[in-house]
């Protein structure tokens, strides 16, 4: 698994630290799903989206498109479709 070093602010740091005591987790599976709750996730995740959106419905890809921008803005808003 890759690593990063980044710089938090202390206030930040004992945050996100006091945050993953709280949760039972590491503090880089909180800044992991931090990440992907803002929508940063590879380019293959969105074909994956446009994939089953389009093996689902049987779509033209303008429609399967529509469909995976809907859903993705919807998930990074935290709400289902």
């Amino acid at each position: 698994m890759p690593r990063l070093t980044i710089s938090l602010t202390d206030r930040t740091h004992r945050a996100l630290k006091e945050a993953a005591v709280r949760q039972g987790r590491s503090m880089g599976s909180l800044i992991e799903e931090s990440l992907e709750l803002r929508g940063i996730l590879p380019t293959d995740t969105a074909r994956e989206i446009v994939a089953r959106a389009r093996s689902s419905a049987g779509l033209n890809d303008d429609e399967a498109m529509a469909i995976a921008v809907r859903e993705t803005r919807l998930h990074r808003a935290g709400r289902d479709g």
